[in-house]
């Protein structure tokens, strides 16, 4: 097959590359290069992603663009939290939330949180 044997890795844009560094190194405390203008986020997982300049053009994402499993879901909310993070906050839904923001109600345990371009991120803990 043509692409078989290739590497991936996925991308998303960002408004301001200088500001979506400074979280996702500082406060999310990944490992992030850049070259050319784009980011590159270096996962745990060996895995990378690629955060790109969309500028005043950026729409964020009505999607979760990147989850983060953990093994403690209580105790990284509450290290996010405390670094500045919010987390979002869904009633009245199926995503109904917690007053943390975990959701609770079948499947793994997940908190939902964004990034500076409004870009909507997770941190999940897998059963």
């Amino acid at each position: 097959m043509l692409l078989k044997d290739s590497q991936a890795f996925s991308g998303f844009p960002v408004d301001d590359v200088p500001r979506a560094h400074e979280f996702y190194r500082d406060i999310l405390g990944l490992l992030v290069s850049e070259e050319y203008g784009m980011l590159r986020l270096s996962l745990a997982s060996g895995g990378t992603v690629l955060v790109y300049p969309k500028g005043e053009e950026h729409v964020p994402a009505t999607f979760t663009v990147l989850n983060f499993a953990v093994e403690d879901i209580e105790t990284t909310v509450d290290a996010l939290t405390e670094r500045g993070v919010t987390f979002e906050r869904y009633s009245g839904m199926p995503t109904e939330t917690d007053a943390k923001g975990i959701f609770r109600r079948g499947g793994p345990l997940i908190a939902w949180f964004k990034d500076p371009a409004g870009n909507i991120l997770s941190v999940l803990q897998p059963d």
